[in-house]
């Protein structure tokens, strides 16, 4: 092969690869409708439906608020996803379910809240142990208390498209990078 064809084979294997479309990062979910629930606000105290956040991605996690580990983490990639996504990110809800119904309050989901600096397109919502079970049997994750009185939980983070479908599984160390890609397309509606 000639220098000058080889040129023009690699050029055109450059413009092919900066063509192709982004693809999610996270494990793909398909399109499935993400189920619905409501459940309070701890922050505003007003009950919120999951449907009525579209037409803007989520990303929902499930988190409790006296969380040593897990949680702060999640929050932080929650908070640097959102400075990441830049103007996109007032296309994106941050939500986190409640997995801990007798310590999370309306008191410890401000102060969380206010800890980790999260406030724009933020939901913090809590409920009883029988509401918060039914969304946690939805999302196939675990919650509550073990028999020594410990939160268990899963790091699972669901990412849902502006049509209300779930479409990505990320976990927390899935990082900042990745979380920021696929809500950012989710955003775009891809």
């Amino acid at each position: 092969m000639t220098r000058a064809r080889l040129s023009l084979v690699m050029l055109i294997a450059i413009v092919l690869g900066a063509c192709a479309p982004e693809t999610l990062t996270g494990t793909d979910l398909g399109v499935q409708p993400a189920p619905d629930f409501t459940l309070t606000d701890g922050l505003s105290g007003s009950p919120l439906r999951l449907s009525s956040l579209r037409p803007h991605a989520v990303a929902l996690a499930f988190l409790y608020t006296h969380c040593p580990d897990t949680c702060p983490l999640t929050a932080e990639e929650f908070r640097q996803t959102q400075q990441k996504l830049g103007a996109d990110a007032s296309k994106v809800v941050f939500l986190a379910v409640s997995v801990d119904p007798v310590g999370d309050t309306p008191e410890s989901v401000r102060t969380f809240t206010k800890e980790h600096h999260l406030s724009t397109n933020w939901h913090y919502l809590i409920g009883s142990p029988v509401e918060l079970q039914g969304v946690w049997t939805k999302y196939a994750v675990r919650g509550g208390l073990d028999a020594t009185g410990h939160v268990v939980h899963s790091d699972a983070i669901y990412l849902i498209d502006g049509k209300g479908n779930e479409r990505v599984l990320l976990h927390s160390d899935s990082g900042v990078d990745a979380m920021t890609t696929d809500l950012r397309l989710l955003a775009q509606g891809r």
